[in-house]
């Protein structure tokens, strides 16, 4: 097991921790919970980049890569829903999009074929992971730093901003959800009707 593919799986139990955290209240946190977020993000890309700078990619980096990412954010998608702070359909589009392209995969590697995250799938990551960030950040800005600047300032317009720009981030990212997963199954759709005929 090298460093590129524990950070990878470092995701997994990271994900656990931060939805246990996402339901405290006590003071920091929300700091805590969005920090760790921001670190597991942060290993979405080093584990790529040390697995290219020390020549260890591998087929199971790639595979558990795409895992580890779907983990770790639909784990907190599920929490969100719990917590109302977001609407089930996004969720619900966003699983369904994993289930058909992991299943994909499946078939793939049953074929010796490996599939790994192309640019679509990379931008919808990216692009769940900022609206997460944000909507971690707003329990952050109204409980922790309420209170450690002694209400000195009214940072309600502040965090409905940041819940907004959140909320936005994952309309775009359902959607690039659904277009990413309609180019990984038109590019391998092959992978599919291979055995129709027999």
């Amino acid at each position: 097991m090298n460093l590129p593919n524990i950070l990878t799986l470092s995701r997994v139990p990271m994900m656990f921790v931060i939805v246990g955290l996402m339901y405290c209240e006590w003071l920091g946190a929300a700091s805590l919970t969005f920090w760790l977020f921001i670190g597991g993000a942060i290993s979405d890309w080093l584990d790529g980049y040390l697995a290219r700078r020390l020549g260890i990619v591998s087929d199971f980096g790639k595979l558990m890569d795409a895992l580890t990412d779907k983990i770790l954010v639909i784990g907190i998608m599920v929490a969100f829903v719990d917590l109302q702070t977001l609407p089930v359909a996004y969720v619900l589009i966003t699983l369904c999009r994993e289930f058909l392209v992991s299943g994909m995969r499946m078939i793939a590697a049953a074929r010796g074929v490996v599939v790994p995250a192309d640019k679509g799938g990379k931008t919808k990551t990216v692009t769940q992971l900022i609206a997460i960030g944000f909507l971690l950040a707003e329990p952050m800005v109204t409980r922790d730093w309420a209170q450690w600047i002694n209400f000195r300032w009214d940072l309600s317009m502040l965090a409905e901003i940041v819940h907004h720009v959140g909320l936005i981030g994952f309309v775009l990212g359902t959607a690039l959800a659904v277009w990413s997963g309609y180019r990984y199954f038109r590019a391998h759709w092959a992978l599919f009707i291979a055995d129709a005929g027999k």
